[in-house]
């Protein structure tokens, strides 16, 4: 019986990974203990999306656990031992504002927990692909020092320099700049995961995501930008956006396209490798941009308001270069561009608000 591991498995990327997974013949064990409510209150609770994993993927086990509890993530690893296909790490603190209230906290799970898991697969799995969900930020905020030039409703990339066309490469540097908290605790365990898999020979990869979104998102003010802008669209929730006159630029991606390529590198493992992943210029778009989008699917203004002061650490411009990625794995392609995707947040979002959950 082929194992998958999932951690944070009631998130996003989580859950999408195990139904992906579980599609694929996978009997997937799943790791998450609801602390994204803790984080960010009833908005950002995830129990939801657990109950409808537990009722409607078969074969489905949920372990309500912390993954820096080492003893439990032993227990669990050696349990499965020679049946583990493959971990997919995804548990995080994720907010870069959220950290600076809890500093520790942020730090040991983002940090801690990821070695905590590293340590379980070398022990019990360590020739399964270990596969971490890591971010943009750990580049600081090193692309705020592009050649940015601004357009009437965006932030653009001077299209001569060598990121304008195609996107920020995972060539930038990470030294040098301001992270934030979370910035930092992140990169500490991409560097690990890096460092497992050079030093021990193990099959790890970061992926350094943009923005991971998709209708199975509980997005929060602190945390899942075009998740809560649809939800305050279909709501009519006031919205604020801070900073950059609301031209600051994220590419996006679905979840079941991030999930596609993490199955892509599970199929074909490398050691210790890093990939910037997201919308890349196929799914981009401005904070402005994207409310003209959420306004036609909802057919009313959107209660937005705007703020001067940015988030400390923000990106004013972010598109992800893919092409390392593809290059080599070239047969994962997008699914969903960002009009496919921004509708499937509404429709969800809506039968959501229906059935009050």
């Amino acid at each position: 019986m082929d194992i998958a591991i999932v951690t944070g498995s009631a998130g996003l990327i989580g859950s999408e990974a195990v139904r992906f997974l579980a599609g694929k013949g996978l009997t997937v064990v799943g790791v998450d203990n609801n602390l994204r409510q803790t984080f960010f209150g009833a908005d950002g609770s995830t129990l939801w999306n657990r109950q409808q994993l537990e009722t409607t993927v078969a074969g489905y086990r949920h372990v309500d656990a912390d993954i820096r509890d080492a003893d439990a993530m032993n227990a669990l690893f050696q349990h499965y031992a020679g049946s583990i296909a493959m971990v997919i790490h995804t548990a995080a603190q994720p907010s870069h504002d959220w950290a600076a209230n809890d500093p520790f906290m942020d730090f040991t799970v983002n940090a801690n927990g990821t070695l905590v898991l590293l340590e379980a697969t070398r022990k019990f799995a360590k020739t399964a692909p270990f596969i971490f969900t890591s971010t943009n930020k750990v580049y600081g905020d090193t692309p705020n020092r592009l050649p940015l030039i601004e357009r009437e409703t965006r932030w653009e990339c001077d299209p001569s320099h060598a990121y304008g066309v195609h996107g920020i490469d995972e060539t930038m540097s990470i030294d040098g700049c301001m992270h934030s908290l979370f910035g930092a605790s992140k990169a500490s365990a991409d560097l690990m995961v890096q460092e497992y898999g050079r030093y021990f020979g193990m099959p790890t990869a970061c992926f350094r995501g943009g923005c991971l979104t998709g209708p199975a998102h509980s997005g929060a003010q602190l945390h899942g930008f075009l998740s809560y802008l649809v939800k305050c669209a279909v709501t009519d929730r006031a919205y604020t956006v801070f900073g950059y006159k609301g031209k600051q630029v994220r590419d996006n991606i679905h979840s079941y396209d991030l999930v596609n390529a993490l199955w892509h590198f599970a199929s074909n493992p490398r050691i210790g490798e890093v990939y910037n992943i997201g919308g890349s210029r196929h799914s981009e778009c401005s904070m402005l941009e994207a409310i003209v989008v959420c306004e036609k699917l909802t057919g009313r203004p959107m209660n937005w308001s705007y703020t001067d002061g940015n988030r400390a650490g923000d990106h004013i411009w972010w598109v992800s270069d893919v092409r390392k990625f593809q290059s080599h794995y070239p047969d994962w392609t997008y699914k969903y561009d960002l009009v496919t995707l921004l509708t499937e947040i509404h429709d969800a979002l809506v039968e959501r608000t229906k059935a009050g959950s």
